[in-house]
């Protein structure tokens, strides 16, 4: 017990110091024209790393999301995930993917083994928490990606056509 909490009271160290040992925003990179590549060598050239691109975007939700609407649930657990994505990239520079490190957002349809919701669109789902990530979140999480959160999707977004001709 008294090494788990060791291992977390090291884990928050880790996440404070690779959060403080970059400014927040760099005024070398461009946000607004990012692409997988840019903040690829962005985070190689250390003047990006993943958890200042998750606190950017989230700080882009709260700014913009009251308005637009545009995200239902943010991940809780996006920083932990950036951070851990960062010390991966210091640990092992050689063995990664194009989106390790890159926070996505998935449709609220999508299925996504973690404490976000999974309604389709629809209140009578809410609380609905599935079991196992769909297949494509299992391959963004195996390629790395941070899943930032859940994006909003119209109610039940499948569409149904009567077969019956009249």
């Amino acid at each position: 017990m008294v090494s788990l909490h060791l291992h977390r009271v090291s884990f928050v160290f880790t996440i404070v110091t690779l959060s403080i040992s970059f400014p927040l925003y760099t005024h070398s990179f461009d946000f607004t024209e990012a692409t997988v590549d840019s903040i690829q060598e962005a985070f190689r050239n250390r003047s990006l790393n993943s958890v200042q691109l998750v606190q950017h975007y989230l700080s882009m939700i709260r700014k913009l999301n009251p308005r637009l609407r545009a995200v239902i649930e943010v991940n809780p657990d996006a920083l932990t995930l950036a951070a851990q994505a960062d010390l991966d990239r210091e640990r092992n520079q050689s063995n990664r993917n194009r989106l390790h490190g890159i926070p996505i957002l998935v449709k609220d349809n999508i299925g996504t083994a973690d404490k976000l919701n999974t309604t389709a669109g629809s209140f009578a789902l809410l609380g609905s928490v599935v079991s196992r990530d769909s297949g494509v979140v299992k391959k963004l999480r195996e390629a790395g990606a941070v899943i930032l959160g859940k994006a909003s999707d119209v109610w039940f977004p499948y569409s149904f056509s009567n077969q019956i001709k009249p």
